[in-house]
């Protein structure tokens, strides 16, 4: 069963006799994977983009909502996901979408995306949307757009958001800003006996998915001088502390309540003009190179209910890792629980076109994890 991109996903370009074989495909297995992708990054995390997944429409053409279909590939496709995301194709920071379109999961919108990464699938990504925006369209999956900027529908597992996009006419451009799913706090000022570290105090905060958010100062570490390494194995020690101490609730799904990992920031939380940094630690302490979109989301949500940031003030964001930026602003409350949608803004970049093929006899055809 093939899972593949349009035709001018892998196009090379040119008449050229090397043009021509570069559309040639290596020797593989007929009955073999080809997997065409492209690749794209925002703020320096990498997305790369599965344009088309057969086994994703057939499921989805049966009618299954978004949050079914994520459950339906990860029984019985996941070596999809780790034949892109891991070794050798892949490395332990690579992250994925499959659009998915028609079927009741893309009903009424542009398109539908399921998130994967290095241990799993994800409910929501934003440096994903930001890209997915840009993507939609570029590959013509927005039916009249327009100009200077032009709405992109999308559903995420999490629930319906929408990308503002700047269009000329012939080019997606930069900044995107997406609008997210309603964000909240989940908890805050909770004690939590961390193994190593002694008692900290987290806040859990939701923007698409759960994390849990403190000082690294904390911890005994500092974001921005800290050894990557540290900061990575303190962030998972809380993550796994969380999870055992504290029971999450989602109001609409309980496929939704899970914590996806903690963000270690720099304390700043209070609204200023200047920068705040921060690192996103997720899934199999898979670190984040952008400031991450549903961290942001996350993060403005609980500074609001805190009362640190007030509707419509704009706070910058800032990588520890590649010092990309992302800005972030709560726009309006919503609902009768105190939540607030919550608009993120960044750039995403286009790097390629890729055909991966695979070899039935290839031991590590499905790719290897190592960190």
């Amino acid at each position: 069963m093939a899972a593949a991109g349009g035709g001018d996903v892998c196009d090379s370009g040119g008449d050229s006799g090397v043009a021509r074989a570069g559309r040639r495909l290596p020797p593989h297995s007929p009955s073999g994977l080809v997997l065409r992708t492209v690749e794209m990054h925002t703020g320096g995390e990498p997305l790369r983009v599965i344009p088309r997944l057969e086994a994703a429409e057939e499921a989805g053409a049966g009618g299954m909502s978004l949050l079914s279909l994520r459950r339906e590939v990860a029984a019985t496709q996941d070596h999809v996901r780790r034949a892109l995301m891991h070794e050798p194709r892949g490395h332990a920071g690579m992250y994925g979408a499959v659009v998915v379109r028609g079927g009741a999961a893309a009903a009424g919108v542009d398109l539908a995306a399921l998130f994967l990464h290095g241990a799993g699938y994800s409910a929501m990504c934003g440096h994903a949307v930001l890209a997915l925006g840009r993507f939609a369209l570029d590959y013509g999956l927005v039916a009249a757009p327009s100009s200077p900027e032009t709405a992109v529908r999308l559903r995420c597992p999490c629930g319906p958001v929408t990308a503002f996009v700047p269009w000329d006419g012939r080019r997606s451009g930069n900044p995107v800003r997406f609008h997210s799913v309603p964000a909240f706090a989940a908890a805050t000022d909770l004690a939590i006996d961390v193994p190593e570290h002694g008692k900290v105090v987290v806040d859990i905060g939701y923007g698409g998915t759960f994390y849990a958010f403190l000082n690294a100062e904390q911890l005994g570490l500092d974001v921005c001088s800290s050894k990557t390494s540290d900061l990575v194995k303190a962030a998972s020690a809380v993550t796994e502390a969380v999870k055992k101490q504290f029971k999450l609730h989602h109001p609409e799904s309980e496929d939704l309540a899970f914590l996806y990992g903690t963000i270690l920031t720099d304390g700043k939380d209070a609204f200023s003009e200047e920068p705040t940094t921060n690192i996103c630690v997720f899934a199999d302490e898979q670190v984040d190179r952008s400031p991450t979109g549903s961290g942001v989301t996350a993060r403005i949500a609980l500074q609001h209910h805190k009362g640190l940031i007030q509707l419509n003030q704009t706070r910058t964001f800032r990588s520890s890792t590649t010092g990309s930026l992302f800005t972030g602003k709560a726009e309006t409350k919503f609902g009768d629980y105190n939540a607030v949608i919550v608009e993120v803004s960044g750039e995403a970049f286009y790097m390629g076109t890729t055909t991966f093929t695979l070899e039935e006899e290839d031991p590590l055809k499905y790719g290897f994890f190592f960190k």
